[in-house]
């Protein structure tokens, strides 16, 4: 425990705010934490140290590779797989501690794709990349659930969502594989949910998993049609739809990965649909099953987040973010009507935001979102600078009006959270 709190909960005792046996129990608690610091601390470095020691094998037997004989290479290839295979087996058998698992669990991850590598390199078996990844990343699995390493699991995720890349963007065949793939960490990020909601550990994943959707979406889509910018407005409304479920929106903001990523991509791909040259391009609907289905999947799981919080009584306050992909694929359907309409009706949508996003953070004295929603509208206004003719004399009145705003927004959120202090002292 620091100096600081411990002089200060000297003062709390000395003032008879809290009793001798409060201050001893709080003491212990901050003792507690301090044990498990060290204790993740090698962790890490243990994982880190995994890493830099195989690194370094594979340079040593790069440098003398040609010398060896094709058996002494096989020997070669299969010594890391040992080695990690031994190291799981007696982290697991004496009961080592969490940072022996991960060490274990890292070293092993990265052997088994070395052997693979090295046996076809050896015999020259040959093989594409998305075989390689995709053998890779099933015989890792079980490290994830028999060890329990967190490590193993981010690793898995990471390299689902190259594989799905290799295999969509580089060969133009939809990744099927990969839902599967990342369905099996679904239990065990569910688990790190349920048991540990506060845990950094579960913040990364809060955000890796959508993150790894959100690259991955791509490599399904098969491209030539213009169902992508609802395609992807489905995915932010469904991210943003499942950071408004109550275990994530009682996280703290910088974990909440779901809820971010909706919002910032919903504005974002909003913003790049404002612009009349994207319309004009597509004049009429045109789109393929494949990715009509994958627009609709994730249009109903939207829909179906957001009957679940009804359901629950969760949508208390009206959030023009959670329906803002209805509202979107509306706008979309009317593209045979000709582009300036949608146009039109897309701007008229994000100012929505940038108004709604001010009022909700005035609402709750936010500072960021206020800011935030004075962004969405500034981001508009400048877009519009690139395809229509206004003067600069304009364009310079309106970004000091838009500063202006800034600041009167800002010094009146700050005036009235002063009043409420005050009024709250007062009582």
């Amino acid at each position: 425990m620091s100096l600081k709190i411990e002089k200060e909960l000297d003062e709390l005792v000395t003032a008879k705010v809290i009793t001798p046996a409060v201050q001893e129990e709080i003491r212990r608690y901050y003792a507690r934490d301090k044990e498990a610091q060290p204790n993740k601390l090698f962790a890490i470095f243990g994982v880190l140290g995994s890493l830099l020691t195989g690194l370094g094998i594979i340079l040593i037997l790069a440098h003398n590779w040609d010398d060896f004989t094709r058996a002494t290479k096989t020997i070669w290839a299969f010594i890391p797989l040992v080695v990690g295979q031994l190291l799981a087996a007696y982290a697991l058998l004496k009961k080592k501690t969490n940072a022996w698992k991960e060490t274990a669990a890292v070293f092993l991850f990265f052997a088994i794709g070395s052997s693979i590598a090295l046996v076809s390199q050896i015999y020259n078996i040959p093989g594409e990349m998305s075989s390689f990844l995709l053998t890779w990343i099933i015989l890792a699995v079980p490290l994830v659930y028999l060890l329990k390493s967190h490590a193993a699991a981010l690793l898995h995720t990471l390299f689902v969502t190259i594989y799905a890349c290799n295999v969509g963007y580089f060969n133009d065949v939809s990744p099927y594989l990969y839902v599967v793939l990342l369905g099996l960490m679904v239990p065990y990020y569910w688990t790190q949910v349920k048991s540990k909601p506060e845990d950094n550990l579960t913040g990364i994943f809060n955000w890796l998993f959508p993150l790894s959707l959100l690259i991955s979406l791509g490599a399904f889509m098969q491209g030539g049609d213009n169902i992508g910018f609802v395609t992807y407005i489905c995915l932010f409304g469904l991210f943003y739809n499942i950071g408004k479920l109550p275990f994530f929106a009682n996280q703290k903001m910088r974990k909440n990965g779901y809820l971010i990523l909706g919002s910032l991509g919903t504005v974002i791909t909003l913003i790049i649909a404002s612009f009349e040259f994207v319309w004009d391009e597509y004049q009429y609907f045109m789109t393929s099953t494949n990715d009509l289905v994958i627009t609709l999947v994730l249009g109903v799981a939207a829909l179906g987040v957001i009957g679940y919080l009804i359901a629950k009584k969760q949508l208390k306050v009206f959030s023009l973010f959670q329906y803002s992909f209805i509202v979107f694929a509306g706008i979309y359907t009317l593209i045979q009507m000709g582009g300036e309409i949608p146009m039109v009706l897309t701007n008229l949508l994000v100012l929505a935001l940038g108004i709604f996003a001010v009022e909700m953070g005035a609402r709750k004295n936010l500072f960021s979102i206020l800011n935030y929603g004075l962004l969405i509208i500034t981001a508009l206004i400048a877009c519009r600078f690139f395809d229509t003719n206004i003067s600069f004399v304009i364009r310079g009145l309106l970004f000091v009006a838009i500063g202006a705003g800034f600041f009167g927004a800002n010094y009146f959120m700050y005036k009235k959270q002063q009043r409420q202090l005050k009024n709250t002292t007062h009582e």
